[in-house]
C-alpha cells in the first residue's frame, strides 16, 4: 500500500482530481493523509468535502485553520471573512452532516514513522506528546462542549506551552501551534503576525523546525499551512503547501511502507485568489 500526503487543497477539486488521476488512485491499494485546509478560498470546497467523505477510510484529513474557521462560522462565534468561500457548504441541504465530519477529523495524526500536523510542533513537545495534545482538542471539539469552546478558541495569548495551563489557555495554544504556527523563539514563544518565507523571520524568531534542540527532532515531520515556504523536501522534513489556491501547484509526497519518500508529485493548479489575500 502507498500512502500519499497532500498539501493544502483549500476547495481546489479540480487539481485534487487531477491528482488522484495522475497517481491512478484505488482506495483499495492506497491511502491519502490530507494536511489540513480542506476547504475555503478555492473555488470549490463543497465539492472537496463531499468527495472526501465519500472516500471513507481510504482518507484521513487533518484539521488546518481554515477547517476550523468554517466551524466557528457555522456556529455563528466568528464573522466570514470577505476573501471566504464556504456558502455552498453552509447552504448545502447536507450542512449538518459535513460540518459534523469536519468536526471528527484530527489535528494530528502518525503514520509510516512520520508526525503529521497542519501548521508546526512547538519545541516542548516530543511527538508523542504532539498526537496526545492534539487528542484533547478532538475529544473536546467532538463534545457537547466543543461548539461552546469555539467561542474560546481564538486569540494569540497564551504565545508559550506551559504543563500548568489553565484548561482553555492550554488548548488554545495547541490548536494555535497546530494550525497556525510558522515562527517561534528558541524558548517556543509563537510569532504569528509574519507570513512569508523563512527567510523573514522577524528578529529573535525562526521557523519552528529549525529551533535547536526541539525535543521532536528525532521524528520526520510533514506539514502544509505555509504557502510562501515553497516545497521542503528532506529525510526529515516534508513541507506541503505548496499554494493551490494562489495558482502554484497541488503537492503530493509518496511514502513507502518504511516511511521513505518514493516521490513528489506536483500538479499545477489555476489561481483562485490574489496572494495578496494571504
Amino acid at each position: 500500500m502507498s500512502l500519499y500526503l497532500i498539501g493544502d487543497l483549500q476547495g481546489c477539486q479540480q487539481p485534487f482530481q487531477r491528482l488522484l488521476d495522475t497517481i491512478a488512485f484505488s482506495p483499495s491499494r492506497d491511502a491519502l493523509v490530507l494536511l489540513g485546509d480542506q476547504v475555503n478560498r478555492g473555488p470549490d470546497s463543497l465539492a472537496v468535502l463531499r468527495q472526501l467523505m465519500a472516500l471513507g477510510a481510504a482518507a484521513d484529513c487533518l484539521l488546518g485553520n481554515h477547517d476550523l474557521h468554517l466551524l466557528a462560522v457555522a456556529q455563528g462565534v466568528r464573522p466570514a471573512h470577505r476573501s471566504d468561500t464556504l456558502d455552498g457548504i453552509l447552504n448545502a441541504p447536507d450542512r449538518d452532516a459535513l460540518l459534523d465530519w469536519v468536526r471528527q477529523r484530527p489535528l494530528a495524526l502518525q503514520r509510516n514513522g512520520w508526525l503529521l500536523v497542519h501548521a508546526g510542533v512547538l519545541p516542548a513537545w516530543t511527538a508523542e506528546q504532539t498526537v496526545a495534545l492534539a487528542d484533547e482538542v478532538s475529544r473536546l471539539l467532538r463534545s457537547s462542549d466543543g461548539p461552546q469552546w469555539l467561542r474560546h478558541m481564538y486569540g494569540n495569548q497564551p504565545d508559550h506551552w506551559r504543563d500548568d495551563h489553565p484548561n482553555a489557555d492550554r488548548w488554545r495554544v495547541v490548536v494555535n501551534a497546530l494550525t497556525r504556527l510558522r515562527f517561534c523563539s528558541a524558548d517556543g514563544v509563537m510569532e504569528f503576525a509574519t507570513k512569508d518565507g523563512s527567510a523573514a523571520a522577524a528578529p529573535g524568531f525562526m521557523p519552528w523546525f529549525e529551533v535547536p534542540g526541539r525535543r521532536s527532532a528525532g521524528t520526520p515531520i510533514a506539514f502544509g499551512h505555509w504557502s510562501t515556504l515553497g516545497l521542503i523536501q528532506r529525510p526529515d522534513l516534508l513541507a506541503l503547501d505548496t499554494g493551490c489556491v494562489w495558482g502554484g501547484c497541488l503537492s503530493a509526497a509518496c511514502l513507502d511502507s518504511q516511511g521513505q519518500v518514493r516521490e513528489v508529485i506536483q500538479i499545477p493548479c489555476p489561481q483562485a485568489q490574489r496572494p495578496g489575500k494571504r
